[in-house]
């Protein structure tokens, strides 16, 4: 069986290395996500509940070794903002005031902020967009009914 030839890890993809003849495959995923996340929940300790990331492409968990709490990146896309001056992002973590977490435009025309929060518990959220459209976050963790007749982001730390 001929090697395979590998171009070097790529950003963001998987890199997959060959074992010798008569070994198994073995996939080495760059985001552990899911075990970094388990075993922060489930109060493990040592290396596997240092300090943790996983998520998705818009959210992003960082489990602090030090606290119990998390520090999360939300990032709305520039298509989700549309043209938008500006961006904050509003929920029950800071009162829903839409003043309170400004985000930052990044050169690319995404907005982003990072938030410590308290873990083991979810937060309801949305996007206020040039202070008057509220937006949801195309990848939250789940969405849960509001009482104006929509739908909430929420996000489970």
């Amino acid at each position: 069986m001929p090697k395979r030839e590998s171009k070097g890890p790529q950003k963001d993809k998987p890199s997959l290395s060959v074992a010798p003849t008569g070994e198994k495959e073995k996939r080495t995923l760059k985001d552990r996500s899911g075990e970094k996340h388990r075993a922060q929940k489930n109060g493990e300790t040592g290396k596997a509940a240092g300090k943790q990331m996983c998520g998705t492409n818009g959210i992003r968990k960082v489990y602090l070794k030090t606290s119990a709490s998390c520090k999360v990146t939300f990032t709305i896309p520039k298509e989700a903002a549309d043209g938008a001056r500006e961006v904050s992002i509003a929920g029950d973590f800071n009162g829903w005031d839409k003043e309170a977490s400004p985000m930052k435009r990044l050169k690319n025309g995404d907005f982003k902020v990072t938030l410590e929060l308290p873990s083991n518990r979810d937060y309801v959220y949305r996007y206020c967009i040039d202070g008057c459209r509220w937006e949801n976050d195309w990848r939250a963790d789940e969405y849960r009914p509001n009482p104006y007749g929509s739908d909430d982001s929420v996000v489970i730390v």
